[in-house]
């Protein structure tokens, strides 16, 4: 007797992904909402995860002590952050971190893909805790930046499936088509603007310029992250979320739309404040 369950009662994978969307955005929101510590350590544990599921994915054989290093740079790093030191602090730790680990492979014979898999779970987790904070202006900004993404996610699956035509990149990731990243791109500065209009935000023509540019951030994070996995023969970058494989599966669009988010605040409010001078209404 098979242990699977009869075909009519099994969930399509699309049903598996809304159902994992709707249960992980409720916590996701929540921990946002509170903000402080709880949205930290989220931030914090995400880098972790990404980390984790990266050099998982690329481990040469003889790889453990390097990965085992990396991992505990980071932590080091992300509980710099959780302690409540500057940004400052964790950037250079974080780079240190970085420095050693390729410093490591290459006298190793590990290469530097460690290296990078640190440095890009890093930056995740300081953009997103540095764009929460602990204000109203850093609940609105990371609002902005889930709905922009979360729409572009959304508005290209269905744009593309519905409209379909030339590939975007078909050596990388093949269902994708330009159709789906056009609807995307218009579903990610709508879903922005829904937030700035809602917040009483002012500056809306900038704020349009900004969601267009991060949805088109997160559409290369997402083609970036599948180049990784295809890199290594991996379908997923893990299996911890239901219908949609690891954590890196779930965030690849939204740290990299995070990080340039990040960038522009920091060149306009500092390291420490980066969404004071687009998010104050």
């Amino acid at each position: 007797m098979s242990g699977s369950a009869p075909a009519g009662r099994q969930l399509s994978n699309l049903q598996l992904r809304v159902i994992s969307s709707i249960g992980l955005a409720a916590v996701v929101l929540a921990l946002t909402w509170y903000g402080g510590i709880a949205f930290r350590l989220l931030a914090a544990l995400i880098a972790l995860a990404i980390l984790y599921e990266w050099s998982q994915m690329s481990m040469r054989p003889g790889g453990g002590a390097i990965r085992v290093a990396a991992f505990a740079m980071l932590a080091i790093a992300m509980l710099a952050m959780l302690a409540g030191y500057s940004a400052e602090i964790v950037i250079i730790a974080l780079v240190a971190a970085a420095a050693l680990v390729f410093a490591f492979g290459k006298a190793t014979g590990q290469g530097g893909e460690t290296a990078l898999s640190l440095a890009y779970a890093g930056a995740s987790g300081l953009s997103l805790a540095f764009l929460r904070g602990a204000d109203t202006n850093g609940l609105i900004a990371i609002l902005f930046l889930f709905a922009v993404v979360w729409a572009t996610d959304i508005l290209a699956y269905f744009v593309g499936r519905a409209v379909g035509g030339p590939k975007l990149a078909p050596a990388i990731s093949p269902g994708k088509t330009w159709s789906g990243a056009i609807g995307g791109a218009a579903g990610g500065v709508l879903g922005g603007l829904a937030v700035a209009l809602a917040a009483g935000l002012g500056n809306l023509p900038l704020l349009a310029l900004v969601a267009l540019l991060l949805s088109v951030v997160s559409q290369i994070g997402d083609l970036f992250e599948s180049g990784v996995k295809r890199r290594h023969g991996a379908k997923d970058s893990g299996t911890v979320i239901p219908g949609h494989g690891g954590v890196m599966d779930r965030v690849d669009g939204l740290v990299a739309a995070a990080f340039a988010l990040y960038v522009i605040g920091a060149a306009t409010g500092g390291l420490d404040n980066p969404i004071h001078a687009l998010f104050t209404r």
